[in-house]
């Protein structure tokens, strides 16, 4: 079976972790994903770009969605829903986006959490679920992700998720407004990390 008819959200795909399931958003989470993050507004804006002023609506939802099918379809971004597994709660998000392939089979992780599920452990078994699905499945060979310096929580979470801190890049990426310095972050798949330069995924 071809890798999109695993991706694709009528397939069925399920990432199972510790504590969280992970499948690709469906319009029918339409409801739940703009309560949850109405109610996370002022939570999740700090540390995210500026909201466009219909970001809530339906029809944005709808052009995200045609944007995640895009970038499935091209292979360059896997944007997941995280849902917790003992009541199907949807507690937030993960993508693994600008995967590159070639010489660098490489991807970036981002990721946000509603505010009442916030320090409960979902986000982490996202992230290490997640780390799976691209090493596994993708045959990635590195991942990167990064925040904000004062953001706390996430330098600890990527942390305890296997990410080792490598380095400041100075106005990364504009975040609510601003560009703003953040924290690197890498992890190399324990799968390929000693391949030699001819191994691994041909190109």
């Amino acid at each position: 079976m071809a890798l999109l008819d695993w991706i694709a959200p009528e397939s069925g795909l399920r990432i199972e972790g510790d504590g969280v399931r992970l499948r690709p958003p469906r319009a029918a989470d339409f409801a739940e994903w703009r309560e949850l993050r109405a109610q996370s507004k002022d939570f999740l804006q700090p540390w995210e770009p500026t909201w466009p002023a219909d970001d809530l609506t339906r029809a944005a939802f709808r052009r995200r969605l045609t944007a995640y099918a895009r970038d499935r379809e091209a292979g360059t971004a896997y944007p997941f829903f995280v849902f917790r597994t003992r009541d199907d709660a949807l507690t937030g998000g993960i993508t693994l986006s600008n995967v590159r392939r070639g010489v660098a089979q490489m991807g970036s992780v981002g990721y946000w959490c509603g505010q009442p599920f916030a320090r409960q452990g979902q986000t982490l078994g996202a992230v290490r679920a997640l780390t799976v699905f691209a090493f596994r499945t993708l045959a990635l060979h590195r991942l990167e992700a990064a925040c904000l310096p004062s953001n706390e929580p996430s330098r600890r979470l990527l942390n305890r998720a296997g990410f080792r801190e490598e380095g400041l890049a100075q106005a990364y990426l504009k975040i609510n407004g601003v560009w703003r310095d953040h924290v690197l972050f890498g992890l190399v798949s324990p799968l390929r990390a000693h391949e030699g330069p001819d191994e691994g995924v041909s190109v």
